[in-house]
Order: C-alpha cells, then structure tokens, then sequence
C-alpha cells in the first residue's frame, strides 16, 4: 500500500493524500476526511524519513539535561516525572522524545553543530541549567526553537518558558512553619544557586521573615546542590547555630536533613522541624513523611512540550513563559500536626 493506492481508494491526487498526511492547512475538511477514513482502513503508516524530506521536519525533539542535573536521578523521581510529561505532550502530537544526558558538557559548540545543524531532531527542551553553562549563549542562535523548562537566569525575556512560581510557594511554606508550627529560627539548604529556582526560594524564605519580622541571618543559609547529601551536609553545618527548622530546597536535601538531626539525637519534628520542595514519592515514604510545597512537574513537561510544538508548527512566534502554581502538603515532619495533637490534648 502506497500514496497512489491510498489516492485511488479516496478518490483523490496522490499530492492531495501527501497534504492530508503533512497536516497542509488548506487541505478542506471534507476531503481531510475522506482521505483519512481510508488511510486508517488501510492502517496505512507514513514513512517517516520520505514524510521528513517533504515537511522538512523528523517529528523528534530532543531534551538535553547537563551534568549538573544529572545528581537529581540517583536521588529522586523529579526528572524521570518531568521526562514523562515531556513524552506525554509529545505524544499527543506524534513527536518522538531524544535524550542527550549530560552531552553539552563536554562541548556545547559540538552539541549544536550535531543538534541544530545536521537536521538531527526539529526543536529543543532544556531542563534546570545553570546560569553559567556554556550552552546557555548558544540558546539564543539556534536555528531550531528551545524550550526552557523553569526560567532561565539569563535572557528570561528572550527565551520560552515553564516553571513555578517558586518565590510565593517558598514563601508559603515558611510562613507555615512560623504561623503553624511555631517555629522562629528557621535554616535554608538552598538548591544548586547559579538555577532560577533555587534563587526564588531563597528569596521567598527571605521574605517569609520579613512578613514575620524574623531577622535574615546569613549563617542560616547552606548553600546546597538539591540532593541528599547536601542536605545532610547542610544540617552538619548548621546545628552549630541552633536553628529550630530547616527548609531544605528539595525534598531530597529534606531527607538527607532528617537523617543528620537523627544522627545528632535530636527528633523530627520535636526538636527540629523540616520542610521540603516538589513533593516527590521519597517526601511521602521518609519517616516522619516530610511536609513540602507541591509542583506539578508532570504538567510542567508537558507543557514545555507543547510549547515548543506551538513554535515548531507555526502557531506562536513570540516567546511564550507558563507560570505553574504550588500546592502545600502538611505531613508529620513541620510539627504543625503535632502541635495541633498536643493543643487538643
């Protein structure tokens, strides 16, 4: 079964069964249909290298995730959920999904020359880079369209995007540990800082104390990586300074907080409450479950997805950025459910 075939049964030119395939736009609907009633009857499949030499697309999108990222695998589910929301926006529009992990690190200007130049896959999404990554100047040129996926550090008005308002959500979660849980000398293990979104958090933990009027005292503040161990490392380092809660910037680093106040012989919540971000399945199986701020990382790849595919088939010109809201989730580790036992008690 070919073009012609497919043509004779429909009734039609073989160019119009083409059009029909390529998704033409002036294609009427009546012919689209009848058409398509028959290519399905046939279960006939396009090749797709022949389809690619008349659209001049491969139908195949390519997600590049640096080594920087790399440490959130072996963590936790937050990339293989986002690549899952990727895969499922992309298919919804018969695009395939290509993964280059950790590639850029070695040579951005060979990356791109592979990517962009040689017809490799028809757009970009890029998860989570820091803002001094050498691909990041290269994002602007590219001859094929990119999707950010949480915003970008540099060129934030030049560049596609989808994230989460990381600042009110930070600031949420805080406030909720003052407000609910009581807590007043309250520590930060950030996320990797050169990224977005562990500069929002930063400044939504910044602004929780202000609202409180808390002092900002840099000695609460780790700098951290989003992982387990820097959680832990972070804890280590703050006890000294005796805080009676920690906001770890990622429900992985929330873990590895727990673990080292165990460590110390001090109890989660009692004497020390933790809070989370992403709510990830390690926040609900630690013990005490760990109190975080929900994002909807599924939803936020897909989305990218279909951003990027608006760009690539022509329905947006401008760059679009998509803005997620957050969601608290109040387990045992804040304290505020303790509380409320004890108050009723």
């Amino acid at each position: 079964m070919n073009l012609e075939d497919i043509a004779r049964k429909a009734g039609v030119s073989r160019s119009t069964v083409s059009r029909v395939i390529n998704k033409d736009r002036y294609v009427s609907e009546a012919t689209r249909q009848k058409v398509s009633i028959v290519i399905e009857q046939e279960r006939f499949r396009p090749h797709a290298a022949a389809r690619a030499l008349v659209t001049r697309r491969t139908q195949i999108i390519s997600v590049v995730i640096t080594n920087d990222m790399v440490v959130f695998f072996g963590d936790n589910t937050y990339f293989p959920m986002l690549l899952q929301g990727i895969s499922e926006g992309l298919l919804e529009r018969n695009y395939a999904m290509l993964l280059w992990l950790g590639q850029a690190d070695k040579n951005a200007d060979d990356l791109v020359q592979r990517v962009s130049r040689q017809h490799l896959t028809d757009g970009l999404i890029v998860p989570s880079m820091k803002s001094d990554h050498p691909l990041m100047p290269y994002l602007l040129n590219l001859q094929i369209p990119v999707v950010m996926v949480d915003r970008p550090t540099s060129y934030a008005d030049r560049l596609s995007y989808v994230t989460v308002d990381n600042i009110d959500g930070a600031q949420i979660l805080v406030r909720h540990l003052i407000q609910h849980s009581g807590r007043r000398r309250i520590a930060h293990i950030t996320g990797i800082i050169q990224i977005a979104d562990a500069q929002d958090r930063l400044e939504g933990y910044r602004r929780a104390l202000e609202e409180a009027g808390l002092p900002y005292d840099e000695r609460l503040v780790y700098e951290g990586t989003f992982t387990r161990q820097a959680g832990y490392e972070g804890v280590k380092a703050l006890l000294q300074y005796k805080p009676d809660a920690i906001f770890a910037g990622s429900d992985a680093s929330a873990v590895g907080a727990i673990r080292a106040i165990h460590e110390a012989g001090l109890r989660v919540p009692e004497d020390i409450a933790v809070v989370g971000f992403d709510d990830v399945d390690i926040a609900q199986s630690a013990t005490p479950s760990i109190t975080t701020m929900r994002q909807p990382i599924q939803q936020k790849g897909a989305e990218a997805a279909r951003v990027l595919l608006d760009h690539i088939e022509g329905k947006v010109t401008e760059p679009q950025q998509r803005m997620f809201s957050t969601e608290l989730v109040v387990r045992q580790s804040c304290g505020a459910l303790l509380k409320q036992s004890m108050e009723r008690g």
